[in-house]
């Protein structure tokens, strides 16, 4: 308060007649505390504050208002100059005391009293109410609760034999134990009972051949012992198992194994050549074999014992070192192995796979292709270790040679590993060729397809024979490329599946140019519906280019043209060149529309003068284009002597060499543009940091829940339960929507939004059309997170586990792609047009927190999972976050145990290859953050002041947006703006391109 010395006295103590009061102020020595309190209460509307002066209470109203005195409720306050002052003030009077801006002048006693801004203390009027008899009700609308949500697409399982028709025979179960093995399950083995041997063995038919697994016998093993060549008998290695006095001869005799050699002894089998002199350990090299004993016992020990056995000895000093070795397999599986490589046991697996294969290729010879396929085992294009293994004959052995019994009588011999897979491939390729002759196509669809993994070739197969929906099935359940499987149900005649697959995966045009190649009547149809998706989604100028190709068509593109050049911004622009030109009618009823854009100086729309040029660039020369040649280039060089951003420099160099009459006359005189100077206010760094200040008296006439800035310059704003509005860039109300509004959902193209209020426990979803300006109710649905953009007719959405592509163009919601169970609760998503990511929080059973988990989805023909990673470094559950649709992510707590200091915030870098953000430094006053591609921004609170900083990817301050008050402030960041406002009405956004900054008021 000013001092009491030089006290200004004015003439008037109070206004007189009808004021437009500003704030009024209660007194309670006159009115009683109660009293003054319960006025307050009456008075008070959102937005206004509360502040203790004079001991009595400041009410300052969101809105100014007209008031009789006489009626007021309080003593009326007008503002004068950004003074509030309770009594009109002479010029003399305002100079002695000198107020500065946001001060309060209040007459007391005849006295004037200045109160400097400092000197208030809000107060929060909530703290005068009493509710603690009240019980919190929870909310559950009257009407039936929403339907769950229903999939557009039902997932296809994966192709089975069934598929192919009942021609193709059921797997046998000898099969399925060997593809259980290839996959490193455990198979259960149950010996066959005596009946359902005999069973078995009275009720086969005739011709039906059973694969058995038969121990040779011992004449047949001596036959093909001495019976074997010599030269054969070195690489050959036999799948039949050893006879007694050979294994007890091989066990007993010493020596080393091989041709002309002894194998090693029992002393030597049992513990190896390790115990042998120093001589005989030099002559047989450093590459002795440990015994199996040895082994056992190393492998028990663990695998740094068991690499020091099998090395010998420690590398010499000054030997490189070799480096790490991942781990390796547990005991148990180290002790499996182990088994199948040095006891009887591998022969054991090794004779009944190898007479299991060459039983495989009798049935292949012997032309009994239904046995032959139901005992065949499928071949990758890349098995793994793992599988090879299992199907090759386990051991020490380099090379497994089968001789099976053609009917030829000619023995023929396959080398173990790659030889043997290719021997089988072979087979299956000439069953093919085989089955596809006598015209079982289904038959020769499933060796492709099952036998050869050639999918691809399989559905070409099967369409050239006219199996469509078998195609098309397998296409999907096989993972092919969506527009393979979009071009595929399309064939099939199943349009909406199509469709949606197309719109899911975002592949229409590749499908459009598979279907060209083969089939142009049906590449037209895809391509019309193509052109009416982008259509429903508002992507007017993508519609015009889908539909153009298509002549007959053109009439549904002149009505796409005339909604997208209403709809504005750079893509109206493009289309208002399209309709001068490509229509007959265009030029005259684009005419006005032109002038208007070419003749507009004003900066803001430079880029829709660029976009227009661009596009006259890329059409054909006509008389109608050389008429809008000269005005376009002048209107071109207008902005770039403004210094307009983006720089024409470029644009006027190919506008200048245009072979064209229209530019003759005026080539010789154009001086050659040259680029600007100027950069980007992006780029220049160097630049003074820009300042917003906004205090209480900006408050505005109702609370603004959301804002996001649309094409020229227009701003959306939900005001709950008032609805939304559409402000233009002069600050004029273009449209209000009668829809509730608290959380805005824009599409990239910024001719419609989705409006969000929430209900009890579901969500009210309204449709914002920005061109039409109107809204209509869509439905209700549970909601805990969502994008806050989407494509027009694509919308993620979370609902505890489960995260959803809603299809926004539907009467009643579905999804087109979803993921359930992710184990946790999805807090936070983040889309744009190539990726997808969400944060899932998971806690223990007794809901403490566990971990905070990032999942990243590319969507370009999916979307497919790119990565899941925890974030680091969290103690407990975040209360910010932070999210890129790349996967960027910032996560931190800002309520943290008393005692303990504020730590460093979680941070992710993006899975996609591009700068990221320097991590911000650790501080106490550090609320939230947003995250952008090539923008942060980062919100500090320090009592009432709340401070928004703006941060380029070199982490240098670029902006700064203070509000004072209690609301906390909500910042929407893109690429091109960044807006921030609160519940008193405030909003205020920046031009990331220009650096301009716009206040938009809220009356």
């Amino acid at each position: 308060m000013s001092p009491a010395s030089g006290a200004v006295r004015p003439r008037a103590h109070v206004h007189r007649g009808t004021v437009v009061a500003a704030a009024w102020w209660f007194h309670p020595g006159t009115l009683g505390e109660v009293e003054a309190r319960r006025r307050v209460l009456a008075a008070w509307r959102p937005g206004a504050t509360v502040w203790a002066l004079a001991g009595g209470h400041l009410l300052k109203l969101a809105a100014p208002c007209k008031s009789t005195v006489e009626a007021a409720p309080g003593l009326p306050l007008v503002l004068e100059a950004g003074v509030l002052t309770s009594a009109p003030l002479s010029a003399k009077e305002r100079e002695r005391l000198a107020p500065p801006a946001g001060a309060v002048v209040l007459v007391q006693a005849g006295v004037a009293r200045m109160y400097v801004p400092g000197e208030l203390r809000q107060v929060d009027p909530g703290a005068w109410l009493d509710v603690s008899a009240w019980r919190r009700v929870r909310v559950k609308g009257l009407g039936a609760p929403p339907p769950p949500m229903q999939s557009a697409l039902e997932p296809l399982p994966p192709p089975t034999r069934e598929w192919f028709g009942p021609k193709v025979p059921a797997l046998a179960p000898e099969a399925e134990r060997m593809l259980a093995r290839m996959a490193g399950k455990e198979v259960p083995v149950a010996r066959e009972g005596f009946f359902a041997r005999l069973r078995r063995a009275f009720s086969q038919k005739p011709g039906e051949a059973t694969l058995t697994v038969r121990r040779e016998g011992l004449f047949a093993r001596l036959r093909r012992a001495f019976g074997a060549e010599a030269e054969g008998a070195s690489n050959t290695v036999t799948v039949g198992r050893a006879g007694l006095l050979d294994r007890l001869r091989s066990a007993l005799s010493p020596g080393a194994s091989g041709p002309g050699a002894s194998s090693p002894g029992l002393w030597q089998r049992l513990f190896g050549s390790g115990s042998a002199s120093a001589g005989s350990a030099s002559a047989s090299g450093a590459g002795a074999r440990p015994g199996w004993l040895s082994r056992l016992l190393a492998g028990m020990r663990g695998r740094d014992r068991a690499t020091a056995s099998r090395q010998g000895s420690l590398p010499a000093p000054g030997a490189s070192a070799r480096p790490a070795e991942p781990e390796g397999p547990g005991a148990l599986e180290r002790l499996k192995a182990w088994m199948l490589q040095n006891t009887p046991l591998g022969q054991l697996v090794g004779q009944r796979k190898g007479d299991y294969l060459r039983r495989l290729f009798e049935l292949f010879e012997e032309g009994n292709l239904d046995e032959a396929l139901r005992h065949a085992i499928p071949l990758g294009k890349d098995l793994d270790e793992r599988a090879r293994l299992a199907l090759g004959v386990p051991g020490p052995r380099e090379e497994l040679r089968i001789q099976p019994r053609g009917r030829s009588g000619a023995a023929q011999a396959f080398g173990g590993g790659p030889a043997l897979f290719e021997a089988l491939r072979e087979r299956y390729r000439e069953t093919f060729r085989r089955l596809e002759r006598e015209g079982r196509i289904d038959e020769a669809a499933f060796v492709l397809a099952e036998l050869l993994d050639a999918t691809e070739e399989a559905v070409s197969f099967l369409e050239r024979h006219g199996r469509l929906q078998l195609a098309a099935e397998l296409a999907e359940g096989r993972d092919l490329p969506a527009s393979l499987v979009v071009r595929q149900w399309f064939l099939a005649k199943d349009v909406a599946r199509a469709v949606s697959i197309a719109r899911r995966s975002g592949v229409f045009a590749d499908a459009v140019l598979r279907l060209e190649k083969t089939h142009p009547a049906e590449a037209q149809a895809l391509r019309l519906l193509w052109a009416e998706s982008l259509a429903e989604a508002g992507d007017w100028a993508r519609a015009v280019d889908a539909v153009w190709p298509v002549s007959f068509a053109r009439h549904l593109a002149r009505a796409w043209v005339d909604r997208g050049i209403q709809a504005g911004g750079m893509s109206g622009a493009k289309l208002l060149a399209r309709l001068s030109l490509g229509f007959p009618d265009g030029f005259g009823a684009a005419r006005e529309d032109i002038q208007n854009l070419l003749s507009d100086d004003a900066p803001a729309r430079a880029p829709e003068r660029l976009a227009f040029a661009t596009e006259l660039l890329r059409e054909a020369a006509s008389p109608a284009r050389s008429s809008l040649l000269v005005p376009t280039l002048r209107a071109l060089m207008r902005d770039e002597a403004a210094d307009v951003l983006p720089s024409n420099a470029r644009l006027l160099q190919q506008l200048r060499a245009l072979k064209d009459p229209a530019m003759d006359a005026l080539r010789t005189d154009l001086p050659t543009p040259l680029p600007s100077l100027r950069r980007p206010w992006a780029e220049a760094n160097d630049l003074p940091v820009v300042r917003v200040w906004m205090d209480r008296n900006d408050a505005g006439a109702h609370a603004v829940h959301d804002a996001v800035v649309l094409p020229g310059q227009r701003v959306l704003l939900a005001l709950g339960e008032a609805g939304a509005r559409l402000v233009g860039p002069d600050g004029r109300t273009l449209a209000n929507f009668d829809v509730p509004a608290f959380s805005l959902v824009v599409s990239t193209q910024g001719d419609r939004a989705l409006a969000l209020a929430r209900r009890g426990d579901l969500w009210r979803l309204s449709r914002l059309d920005l061109v039409e300006r109107g809204a209509t109710r869509a439905c209700d649905m549970e909601l805990d997170a969502w994008a806050p953009t989407y494509d027009g007719e694509r919308w993620f959405t979370a609902v505890r586990d489960t995260v959803s592509m809603v299809d926004t163009l539907a009467a009643e919601p579905r999804s087109l792609w979803r993921v359930s169970q992710v184990g946790g609760t999805v807090l936070k998503l983040a889309v744009d047009a190539q990726h997808l990511s969400f944060l899932v929080l998971h806690l223990s059973p007794g809901q403490d927190f566990e971990r905070l988990e990032r999942w990243s989805y590319v969507l370009a023909g999916g979307p497919t999972l790119r990565g899941r990673t925890n974030m680091p470094d969290l103690a407990g559950t975040p209360d910010a976050l932070a999210l890129t649709p790349d996967g960027e992510a910032v996560a931190g707590r800002i309520a943290v145990p008393e005692g303990a200091g504020a730590g460093p915030w979680s941070y992710l870098a993006p899975i996609a290859a591009r700068r990221f953000h320097i991590p911000s430094p650790q501080g106490e006053e550090r609320v939230g953050a947003v995250l952008g591609q090539a923008w942060s921004v980062t919100r500090f609170q320090k009592g009432e002041l709340h401070t928004a900083v703006l941060r380029d990817l070199a982490g240098h301050t670029r902006a700064t947006v203070e509000f004072s008050g209690t609301p906390p402030q909500v910042v929407r960041l893109t690429e091109e703006w960044c807006a921030v406002h609160d519940l008193f009405g405030r909003v205020v956004w920046l031009d990331l391109t220009s650096g301009e900054v716009h206040r938009v008021p809220v009356v």
